[in-house]
């Protein structure tokens, strides 16, 4: 079950946090990797990761902002038979203290990012004879986040979007869902806290793992299991759905 031999997998933002535990799982299970990444170094190491594990995978610098360089990436690919829209930045803000700079910053990277490879991938797919596409959303999406406007609004447009194609491909073969993880605890938490907690880390680590009603951070394998069965055949009767991977975030907290 949930074998992904023959078939060829984009994860954008695979260079760490669940983009990397997807990429790794993805090939585990036989799909050949492709990971896009703005960071050279991180694609590079996650593929050669890969390959020392025995799997196919491929490093590939991209801006996923950039439509031109998705559209040379993605043709170069040439088949994709799965698509992981994983790329995204965050911002802490209201909408007040949100600045026209870090809005437009967040809206290119998760917003315009998605477009531009779904853009890409799409004709691809179509031209094959279908496809899957797995959008990473957030709770933001659902619920109201404290101070991250910019970042909510972002998951917000990658919902819609999922309902969006899942609705315009049916007739192409091409299934179109969504994730929506609460807090995971990847590198990136760890960041955050150690620049913007240094004194009391232990502390906020606590107390974000506690926000979830379960008692603790996801982790990024979890979210990538989830990401492999929506992915794979098993799930084939699966479109225009977003899954919350949440520890009861929405559901209890709310």
């Amino acid at each position: 079950m949930f074998s992904l031999k023959n078939k060829s997998a984009i994860i954008t933002g695979g260079g760490s946090g669940i983009g990397k535990a997807i990429a790794i799982l993805f090939a585990q299970q036989g799909a050949t990797v492709h990971i896009i990444e703005l960071d050279a170094t991180a694609s590079s190491d996650v593929a050669s990761e890969i390959r020392s594990a025995g799997g196919t995978a491929f490093g590939h610098t991209c801006d996923v902002s950039k439509q031109q360089q998705v559209l040379d990436t993605c043709n170069a690919i040439g088949q994709v038979d799965i698509l992981v829209n994983n790329a995204g930045i965050a911002h802490i803000g209201s909408a007040d203290t949100t600045q026209e700079a870090d809005f437009d910053r967040v809206m290119n990277v998760n917003v315009k990012g998605a477009y531009n490879c779904l853009f890409a991938v799409i004709p691809l797919m179509k031209a094959k004879g279908g496809g899957v596409i797995l959008n990473t959303a957030s709770i933001a999406a659902s619920v109201g986040l404290v101070d991250r406007f910019a970042y909510s609004t972002s998951k917000g447009a990658i919902f819609a979007m999922t309902l969006s194609v899942a609705r315009d491909y049916l007739h192409d073969n091409i299934r179109c869902n969504s994730i929506s993880p609460a807090r995971i605890h990847t590198p990136f938490v760890d960041g955050f806290i150690a620049k913007n907690y240094p004194d009391n880390q232990e502390e906020i680590f606590d107390k974000l793992s506690k926000s979830q009603p379960i008692g603790r951070m996801g982790k990024p394998e979890e979210v990538a299991a989830l990401a492999l069965y929506l992915c794979s055949d098993e799930a084939g009767f699966i479109t225009g759905s977003d899954y919350p991977i949440d520890g009861g975030f929405i559901t209890i907290n709310n």
